[in-house]
């Protein structure tokens, strides 16, 4: 059965990677880019605090914790724990991949960091927002998902190392924002206290 799985695992793997030509090149290697995002998240905090206000104080500090707890559960707790060679480093699959700018990642891939994180940033803020930006997960979740794929099609993951930390980030998501639920009437009280004093 993990035999099985492991070779459907493969076979998507090598039809993405594939699947390849200048312009996919160019496009996942952008989506994939350490710094690509920036403006968009530049953009989802000015929509929450155009939204939001004062709410959006820690909705958009918390998101730090959110990263955080998806980054090192990926990093430090799953890789070292399987140390599953990344497509890219297998030498198994050496010649069957197709690598762009030589880009080959570090030596383990499961799980994806990159997935965790944006799975977990998409479904904290649909969780947060779902009342009242109803529209937010048709950009995020298609967002998450190509940002994951991205990974792959590049021979830097394999399927399973992004549909994981998909799932997994569900609960990190869950729980970060539940948090918030709880502390932010309490963080708005005491912001709206040290301003009154200040003032």
């Amino acid at each position: 059965m993990l035999e099985d799985i492991k070779q459907i695992d493969t076979n998507i793997l090598l039809w993405l990677n594939g699947c390849h030509n200048k312009f996919w090149d160019e496009l996942m290697w952008f989506a994939s880019g350490k710094y690509t995002w920036l403006p968009f998240y530049v953009t989802l905090i000015v929509l929450l605090i155009w939204k939001y206000k004062k709410d959006a104080i820690l909705m958009i500090l918390l998101i730090a914790l959110l990263i955080t707890m998806s980054d090192q559960l990926a990093s430090s707790i799953f890789k070292p724990i399987f140390e599953r060679l990344r497509p890219s480093q297998n030498p198994e699959l050496e010649g069957q991949l197709h690598i762009v700018n030589n880009y080959r990642g570090g030596k383990f891939g499961f799980i994806s960091s990159h997935a965790a994180n944006v799975f977990a940033l998409a479904f904290y803020l649909v969780m947060l927002t779902k009342h009242s930006l109803k529209w937010l997960p048709f950009i995020l979740i298609p967002w998450a998902i190509f940002v994951s794929l991205s990974r792959v099609y590049l021979g830097v993951h394999y399927p399973t190392d992004i549909l994981v930390p998909a799932i997994l980030s569900m609960p990190i998501a869950w729980i970060v924002a539940h948090l918030y639920k709880i502390y932010n009437p309490k963080f708005i009280k005491l912001f709206n206290h040290d301003v009154s004093k200040n003032n």
